[in-house]
């Protein structure tokens, strides 16, 4: 079976949903930390970024290093497989955020943050998806760690 015949929107939402998985962790963990701290909304997406992609390489390479991938190969995996789709995941999830009137100010104990982070990354999801399938279908994303952990 060939890549492009594996690249079905079934195989990219289970990409997607590991890539969200990771970016959720990061990305909700960043929002918490920076809205409970009162951090400027530029710091706190800066951070919740940065955590995104952390928790993001790291799903992808623990299953990868289950297989005996040695650290420097796993990480150049994760960095090919991840890197564009949590940039898309990140941008869009990010400007969901700030564009939700107050979200970036509500704070973790309101409904309101809550309801905006899991909106921001359901829209992120949603956005996310058609290029995974696109990438899949040319052998690239999630395709280049499929073979190493594809029963994560």
């Amino acid at each position: 079976m060939t890549t492009a015949s594996k690249a079905s929107w079934s195989v990219a939402a289970s990409a997607t949903l590991h890539c969200l998985t990771g970016c959720a962790i990061g990305e909700v963990l960043g929002m918490v930390i920076g809205t409970a701290l009162g951090l400027h909304d530029a710091t706190t997406i800066v951070l919740a970024v940065v955590l995104a992609f952390v928790f993001g390489y790291a799903l992808t390479m623990r299953g990868v290093l289950r297989t005996g991938v040695g650290l420097a190969a796993a990480l150049k995996l994760a960095l090919a497989a991840d890197t564009l789709s949590i940039t898309v995941m990140e941008i869009v999830d990010n400007a969901v955020m700030v564009i939700v009137p107050g979200a970036m100010d509500a704070g973790p104990l309101s409904v309101l943050f809550w309801a905006a982070l899991a909106f921001s990354l359901a829209v992120a999801f949603v956005v996310t998806w058609p290029l995974n399938k696109w990438m899949i279908g040319r052998g690239k994303g999630h395709a280049v760690v499929h073979h190493v952990h594809h029963n994560d």
